[in-house]
């Protein structure tokens, strides 16, 4: 049946105590899968609120006795469609009331105020003393983070001009001489697979930060302090993707990124032997890696998952698949709001700048509470609870997938 404006979309299955059960298959095959995945515990989550009851799905013929299935669901697909252009033309009204400043300056000007941090943090690290020193290691720590993380993240999606010319320049800036990545396979898997298929099982499900052979104890908390080896080598490994030219360019940069945090340590910051500037350079550059890696898995895992032939329209793919934290100063600063507390905003208008995605923050919320779509939220304490929980079901074993009504 199409869907309302004003109906919920519902779960094929039923709510019990917070959690979903049901007749999940995979794609094509027709064999029974583990049960549903429930919500996190003591969370906002209103991808589960009241009022999501039990229903036949369209696979059953949930349609008017002679009515044609097909046209239902192309009428669904129209109403789906409309409810997004209206989300939109919300949104556009404020993006276009909004300055230069609110759009970009305020998320440059973070960034700039990082790099100027800069001598700050390596001077520190001169001194014998412990306050000093361990003052060094938290500036270059977030510092880095705020670099690789929230400006890679921006220029990715190129959300820091309105220029398709600099932000070339800046996503080669922020991801390959920063972070140590290649951008074109990042802007790729990120840009196009993950926020394309947010959620779709085999493209956008999170699963590039699943390690099923670890246990939950070594993932959730020692895993994280290899990010900063892992990565270069993945991106590697990546290299063998693209082109000849922007292979070589990602090599020259990452080499140059990593030399000159090494050649600083050393002839700066005063580092007497190779292996201790090295050891500093692991300690900066994993020092946010834990909540890095948990707000990855955080924000999706967890949440409805679809087959790639029944994913629902985008703004319900968005509102079901992807989830809010709670802001956190210094996560909001190193990261950027659209991955801690506007990441279903951002999920929707992904080429909005943190600052802007903040800003309207409260028209989505509202509006998707409105049409009675889900708007998930939870905190990050609970997150962290669920998945210690929950490892195995969540991050081991294949992720059910979940049939909505009226929505395939």
């Amino acid at each position: 049946m199409p869907l309302e404006d004003g109906d919920p979309v519902r779960w094929r299955g039923q709510q019990a105590n917070g959690e979903v059960s049901g007749t999940p298959r995979l794609g094509g095959t027709g064999d029974p899968q583990p049960r549903g995945t429930p919500p996190p515990d003591g969370s906002k989550t209103e991808a589960m609120a009241e009022g999501w009851e039990p229903g036949p799905a369209l696979g059953d013929r949930d349609v008017t006795p002679g009515g044609d299935p097909q046209q239902a669901g192309q009428e669904l697909g129209r109403r789906e469609e409309a409810l997004m252009a209206e989300l939109s033309e919300l949104v556009q009204k404020v993006v276009k009331s909004s300055s230069w400043w609110e759009r970009h300056g305020v998320d440059i000007s973070i960034l700039a105020c990082s790099f100027l941090l800069l001598p700050a943090g390596f001077l520190c690290l001169r001194s014998a003393q412990a306050i000093p020193f361990l003052a060094g290691v938290l500036t270059l720590g977030v510092v880095h983070h705020t670099l690789t993380v929230k400006g890679s993240h921006l220029a990715s999606h190129n959300a820091l001009t309105e220029s398709k010319s600099w932000g070339k320049v800046w996503a080669i800036f922020f991801i390959e001489l920063c972070s140590a990545f290649t951008a074109e396979q990042a802007t790729y898997n990120h840009v196009k697979i993950h926020h394309g298929y947010t959620n779709v099982i085999g493209l956008g499900d999170s699963s590039t930060w699943k390690l099923p052979f670890l246990n939950r104890y070594v993932y959730m908390f020692i895993a994280p302090l290899a990010v900063p080896i892992i990565t270069p080598l993945v991106a590697l490994d990546l290299l063998r993707n693209v082109e000849w030219k922007a292979a070589l360019r990602t090599l020259c940069c990452m080499f140059l990124g990593l030399y000159c945090h090494y050649w600083l340590l050393l002839h700066v910051s005063g580092f007497q032997s190779p292996w201790s500037a090295l050891l500093c350079m692991l300690l900066t550059r994993s020092l946010l890696a834990h909540p890095y890696i948990h707000v990855n898995i955080f924000q999706h895992i967890g949440l409805p998952m679809f087959a790639a032939d029944r994913k629902p329209k985008r703004i319900h793919l968005m509102s079901l698949g992807v989830l809010n934290l709670p802001r956190n100063a210094l996560l909001d600063w190193s990261f950027g709001h659209s991955l801690i507390s506007c990441h279903v905003e951002h999920h929707l208008f992904p080429s909005l700048s943190d600052n802007m995605c903040l800003k309207i923050k409260p028209i989505v919320s509202q509006y998707l509470k409105q049409k009675k779509l889900p708007y998930n939220e939870d905190t990050y304490a609970s997150r962290l609870r669920l998945f210690l929980r929950r490892y195995e079901e969540l991050m081991v074993h294949a992720p059910p997938i979940t049939e909505l009504v009226g929505i395939q």
